[in-house]
């Protein structure tokens, strides 16, 4: 009958409490095995708890060690189970010290690192609004960060060399189409194919665009509030290679966005532009 107490005992709520005290599964299971008879061989408990026999000692032997079950000395070692009551008040003692341990060294923590935090908070980087990105995954990544924070707009001068091209930046179409989006390109766009009806998508998708024959530098204002704009080395004026500048500054935001505006009266239309090139012969149709 003792045993289909135990498999009761064990089957319900006891194990998980006892785990939760700070016992292994094992620990609680030749626990309340023991419970179950004045006492055992570890054979015996072994076998009704189903625990591995190779196991078994170590396993009472820490329950020993933690007073939850006493050994008692013969020809063949038997144990027995410390009353529950005592037992678990023994684990609820050891948890307890435990949790006021952690307390008073959460306390001395909070005290070392508070002294820090403040020191810290006076501390400032004049230029921690400013970000230098020369790695081109780098640059596009936070291009893409960038795209996805736009509340309002988004004003771009867009020429090479390009990060993302308007053909890849499947992240813009979704742009465009949420908010007031603004981009002028150079001519240079009507040179490739791919890109011209990357552009054509993107007006589609509700861009405004213009179309220049040349732009002094890559550039993204958005929100009137944050910045981003590279120029090539003018020393090595033959690579492509980038360095890219994001700037969370309104004032510089607002001076930029007076440039946009400069360029984007001198600029004319998509259909004007590839027209004003094919009727010079500079492009094709």
């Amino acid at each position: 009958m003792w045993f289909a107490t135990v498999r009761e005992v064990e089957s319900g709520a006891a194990v998980t409490q006892l785990v939760r005290l700070g016992l292994t599964s094992y620990e609680a299971r030749a626990y309340i095995a023991l419970t179950g008879r004045d006492s055992f061989t570890a054979a015996q408990v072994s076998r009704v708890a189903g625990l591995p026999r190779q196991r078994i000692y170590d396993v009472l032997g820490s329950l020993v060690q933690k007073g939850l079950a006493a050994a008692r000395p013969g020809s063949v070692v038997k144990y027995a189970a410390t009353e529950p009551a005592l037992a678990l008040e023994l684990l609820m003692a050891t948890r307890r010290e435990e949790l006021h341990s952690l307390e008073q060294g959460a306390a001395a923590t909070v005290r070392a690192l508070t002294a820090a935090f403040i020191a810290g908070r006076e501390q400032t980087d004049p230029l921690e609004y400013i970000e230098v990105l020369r790695d081109p995954g780098a640059v596009t990544a936070r291009f893409d960060e960038l795209q996805s924070s736009i509340k309002r707009e988004i004003l771009i001068f867009t020429k090479p060399p390009y990060a993302k091209p308007p053909q890849e930046n499947v992240e813009g179409l979704a742009v465009v189409r949420r908010h007031e989006a603004r981009s002028i390109y150079e001519f240079s766009v009507f040179d490739d194919p791919a890109m011209v009806e990357g552009v054509r998508r993107f007006i589609e998708q509700g861009e405004q665009a213009r179309f220049v024959r040349e732009l002094p530098l890559k550039l993204v204002i958005i929100d009137e509030t944050i910045v981003m704009f590279g120029m090539q080395d003018p020393i090595a004026a033959n690579t492509m290679e980038l360095t890219m500048m994001v700037v969370e500054h309104p004032s510089l935001a607002t001076v930029l966005k007076t440039a946009f505006d400069a360029y984007w009266k001198q600029g004319v239309s998509f259909e004007e532009a590839r027209g004003r090139l094919v009727a010079t012969g500079s492009r094709s149709a």
